[in-house]
């Protein structure tokens, strides 16, 4: 896989476990907001072309087993590289739980990955309304993928949770509510703050204070969909 960040320690990334952290290179996504710029713009992977081979992992992850326990794998989008498979049989192997991070565009890729019980933990993304993703993404999606990642990872993941990031205009309580009709009967449901110290895909976007929620606010969206989920928390 194209690797261009690795993070040896977070307590953060995947829910009560120790784990480390792999970034993998490209996405089919340009949120405005990405935080990973280096890992989605074509001009920042040309211009900070990091390239982490995989035996640097997987040496890594021989020396620090009873000290780490799982593997993050996030990006940019992990699901477009065809070697995730036998990336994720590697590490599970080795005895380490996996979680990955995904926008949900690629069901088949999840699906096979499940079945296979490669995946110990799912976080998925959800940037929006379905009509509204195209703004987000800056393209056109085809939204039944998502739609169709959602009810195969509430119906088969082992543990999961969607999140989203809120930011206007791609999130309000109208679209709020639409995720919370669309996620119906989840388990777990983050909320997220958009950060505004930190380096973007598109530096501009985030210039206009109006974009952010306030406290108050994240309440006020938490409130209107933790009816349809189990647990939804404010991160």
């Amino acid at each position: 896989m194209k690797i261009g960040g690795f993070q040896k320690n977070s307590l953060i990334d995947f829910p009560e476990t120790i784990a480390c952290v792999v970034f993998t290179v490209g996405c089919n996504f340009i949120c405005p907001y990405c935080h990973n710029p280096e890992l989605v713009s074509t001009t920042e992977i040309k211009k900070n072309a990091i390239q982490i081979k995989e035996e640097e992992i997987f040496f890594f992850l021989e020396k620090r087993k009873k000290l780490v326990d799982g593997v993050v794998i996030t990006g940019g989008e992990p699901t477009l590289h065809k070697d995730l498979e036998n990336f994720c049989f590697k590490i599970k192997n080795m005895g380490y739980l996996v979680k990955l991070d995904t926008n949900g565009t690629n069901p088949l890729v999840l699906k096979n990955l499940i079945q296979k019980q490669l995946l110990d933990f799912i976080a998925m993304d959800i940037k929006t309304s379905l009509k509204a993703y195209f703004l987000v993404a800056g393209k056109k999606i085809n939204t039944e993928l998502i739609k169709e990642s959602i009810e195969l990872i509430i119906e088969k993941a082992p543990l999961y949770e969607f999140r989203t990031t809120c930011v206007r205009p791609y999130i309000n309580k109208k679209i709020i509510f639409d995720i919370g009709e669309m996620i119906k009967g989840a388990s777990n449901y983050i909320l997220q703050q958009c950060s505004t110290n930190v380096k973007v895909l598109n530096p501009e976007f985030l210039k206009n204070q109006k974009r952010f929620f306030s406290n108050k606010e994240m309440i006020e969206l938490k409130i209107l969909v933790q009816k349809n989920v189990k647990k939804c928390l404010i991160r």
